[in-house]
């Protein structure tokens, strides 16, 4: 007998987590260029279609399937989901009383994987070729975010969420650290926009931008209370800290501009919940909401830095600053679940070093988030050095392309028809 709340609960996370997706659309095409802006949506959107085809054929088998005795690797057995569908519809996963079919994991986690992915294209926005996104996202939803979420989530045996004993509520080393990571590498290996450094690329569309804000915003309560896998205490938990870190994140990146630039700005106000919504995705259900806020008052200036600073430094040009906001907030986020999880709510014998005096959890974070770097990064390497070689030496679009612009160069449209004024 299914539990009915525990159903609905997680079929409606599920729904809020699959929002996100079109959510991070609009947020990505309101911060790219106007020649660019469809070009940019249509490389989120087209990774709809690219997941919901892998994960049902292979990814899902590749991160949950399997007996638990490979550590970074599921198995074959549930490939396609032929055979296990019956299974899973008569499941219950719950360890005590009643849970809900386990078959709604399998969209709950696709819509991870959407989202994660999705993610990756901020870094390339402008200038790589869309066929070759297509190709390269589609191998990574194949051999880079299954195992690594069977690494860190896949249960008894896996590499680093039980072996190495890393948390990592929703997502932290999963989603953020790997598609900020290769959002980074992805840039690096197509090279930069012509004009990178020498000129200023604004944002078109604030409301776009917002608008796409507030979507990832409602998402996000799906995708952190979801991660508990039930209607209780600890799903509420994560609830209240995903909203608090957020909004803390929000007046902190506010405060940040003020100072700076003389002016807060509502790009920067966005900018600022996401980064919070990232800083707290690791750490939902296992801190105090004092603790919450206290990381999102403090990932701000470092997201800001990397984006304000580093990039411009080093010299990669992470378009949308994925890589800045996701990856660095994920490693923030990933270090001070080792200093504020609460002993009583841990998944480990470890609690977190503000309460124990005990550096293990805080060590084992570190270790989780270099293995996520090491495997995300090796893996990202080759597969854009062998799809370099397969698309003739280069992954990104003809000059003449990238100063028209890829909304009509790659796809024959324009998202404002209408207008005929410069860029």
């Amino acid at each position: 007998m299914f539990d009915v709340g525990s159903t609905a609960f997680m079929i409606v996370c599920a729904m809020l987590v699959l929002l996100m997706t079109p959510g991070l659309a609009f947020f990505y095409g309101g911060l790219a260029r106007r020649k660019n802006v469809g070009n940019t949506m249509a490389m989120v959107f087209v990774v709809i279609g690219i997941v919901a085809i892998t994960w049902t054929l292979v990814g899902w088998s590749f991160a949950y399937g399997g007996d638990g005795s490979i550590p970074f690797f599921g198995g074959f057995d549930q490939i396609g989901l032929l055979s296990v569908t019956q299974d899973m519809l008569n499941e219950v996963p719950a360890e005590e009383g009643a849970g809900y079919p386990a078959i709604i994991d399998v969209i709950f986690q696709a819509a991870f994987c959407m989202i994660t992915t999705a993610i990756i294209t901020g870094g390339v926005a402008g200038r790589m070729k869309f066929g070759a996104v297509v190709a390269f996202l589609t191998v990574w939803t194949i051999i880079v975010y299954p195992p690594l979420a069977h690494m860190v989530w896949g249960g008894d045996g896996s590499l680093v969420g039980d072996m190495i004993g890393a948390l990592d509520f929703a997502g932290g080393d999963v989603v953020h650290i790997s598609s900020g990571l290769t959002a980074l590498v992805l840039c690096l290996v197509c090279g930069a926009r012509k004009g990178f450094g020498m000129m200023s690329y604004r944002p078109h569309n604030v409301p776009f931008i917002c608008l796409g804000a507030t979507l990832l915003w409602f998402g996000w309560f799906g995708f952190n209370a979801g991660s508990e896998f039930a209607a209780d205490g600890i799903a509420a938990l994560a609830l209240v800290n995903t909203v608090v870190a957020s909004g803390a994140a929000l007046a902190s990146w506010m405060v940040v501009e003020r100072i700076k630039v003389g002016k807060p700005t509502l790009v920067g106000g966005a900018t600022g919940l996401v980064a919070g919504l990232v800083v707290i995705t690791p750490a939902a259900g296992f801190v105090e909401p004092w603790a919450a806020v206290i990381m999102g008052i403090i990932v701000s200036p470092i997201c800001y830095f990397a984006i304000s600073f580093c990039k411009k430094k080093i010299g990669y040009d992470d378009a949308l600053d994925a890589f800045g906001c996701h990856c660095v907030g994920g490693i923030v986020g990933g270090i001070m679940t080792g200093l504020f999880c609460v002993p009583e709510l841990s998944w480990t014998d470890f609690g977190g070093l503000f309460y124990t005096g005990d550096p293990s959890l805080f060590i084992s974070q570190i270790l989780g988030i270099l293995v996520t770097i090491v495997f995300v990064g090796i893996a990202d390497l080759i597969i854009a050095f062998i799809l370099k070689a397969i698309f003739r030496g280069s992954l990104r679009v003809s000059d003449a392309d990238e100063a028209q612009g890829l909304d009509v160069a790659a796809h024959g449209e324009s998202a404002y028809p209408a207008y005929v004024g410069l860029d």
